[in-house]
């Protein structure tokens, strides 16, 4: 298939592009290379990618409409995943307007593309964030959710909201994501398990918020690819009204959102003891208060993602931690 990617050096996008072109599809990606996080780290996933015949690049960025939407007009796929975000929850309290602009404008450019091509598929990601302050766990697709905590999270519950409008006017078959704490070799050094081991080799102390009374779904990166791919082939369709148990399938619009997680929570200090074992190095701790728009507990409900794809999630966090170790090892000597 010819499948057009946003966010191809980042860190869920490369890995997805990376499997997608083992299994021979053509893919076309598209990134900004921006510098919110380590540009080495964008080329290094990049020169890895150039190395495939089947992998077309484009430097730009998804809030410059004209760009993107001759790129994808030029490429023609049939399916158009989106992962290109302004990511972080921390960040995005001090730059709002950032997120507005690169969540919200660049999602409405990419779906208003998507809608000309009237692609078969269009895969969008969004988060476990958008849960917001909900207090009834494992969260589930259908659960109510209008209490975000952070700007990010508006911004991805608002991506929802428009795709839902999209889908329901042009009959256009999209699917929503929310990916709950994805780690993994090549992850973004903004995220906890980059930064603890980032710390704790360098034998710096490592910012613990809320005390580390935290818990956290792990959803180690090739389960998330997995689940991605496991859906390509199975767009929202309204016949299949009432055909899974708790679908959050639209009543009016083939739209669907699902949740990807390893459906355990892993409470942060647990989390923070695998890794010293693991390094053999004890951690010089900073305690700190819980953070604006952190929420302390994420556990994700993926019945629906099994129901309809036959795929779970299962990495174990312990195994997740000794892989990404051994990539962070090699990658910094």
């Amino acid at each position: 298939m010819k499948i057009f990617l946003t966010g191809s050096s980042g860190f869920i996008g490369f890995h997805l592009s990376k499997y997608l072109l083992e299994k021979g599809h053509t893919i076309c990606g598209f990134d900004s290379m921006n510098s919110y996080y380590d540009v080495n780290l964008k080329k290094s996933r990049l020169k890895i990618l150039n190395k495939y015949k089947k992998f077309f690049f484009i430097k730009g960025r998804i809030e410059n409409k004209k760009k993107i939407s001759t790129s994808i007009s030029k490429f023609k796929p049939k399916i158009i995943i989106h992962l290109a975000a302004q990511a972080g929850v921390r960040y995005s309290i001090k730059n709002p307007r950032v997120y507005l602009e690169s969540n919200i404008t660049g999602t409405y450019n990419i779906i208003e593309s998507a809608k000309k091509l009237n692609v078969n598929h269009l895969i969008i990601a969004s988060s476990s964030s958008v849960y917001g302050a909900n207090k009834k766990i494992p969260f589930k697709e259908n659960d109510k959710s209008d209490t975000q905590l952070s700007i990010y999270a508006s911004t991805k519950k608002a991506t929802e909201s428009i795709a839902h409008s999209y889908s329901n006017i042009w009959k256009l078959p999209i699917t929503m994501l929310r990916f709950f704490t994805v780690y993994g070799p090549w992850g973004r050094p903004d995220m906890a398990l980059f930064k603890f081991t980032n710390g704790i080799i360098n034998k710096k102390k490592i910012d613990i918020y809320n005390k580390g009374k935290m818990y956290r779904d792990f959803t180690y990166i090739d389960d998330v690819v997995k689940g991605i791919t496991s859906l390509l082939n199975k767009p929202p369709n309204l016949k299949q009204l009432n055909k899974y148990r708790n679908d959050s399938l639209s009543p009016i619009a083939p739209f669907r959102i699902l949740n990807i997680g390893n459906t355990k929570k892993v409470y942060l200090l647990d989390f923070i003891q695998v890794l010293e074992k693991e390094l053999k190095v004890k951690a010089k701790r900073n305690y700190m208060p819980l953070q604006k728009g952190d929420v302390k507990v994420t556990l994700s409900d993926t019945n629906l993602l099994k129901q309809i794809t036959g795929y779970k999630p299962q990495t174990n966090y312990k195994i997740g931690i000794k892989r990404f170790l051994s990539w962070f090892k090699s990658y910094y000597k």
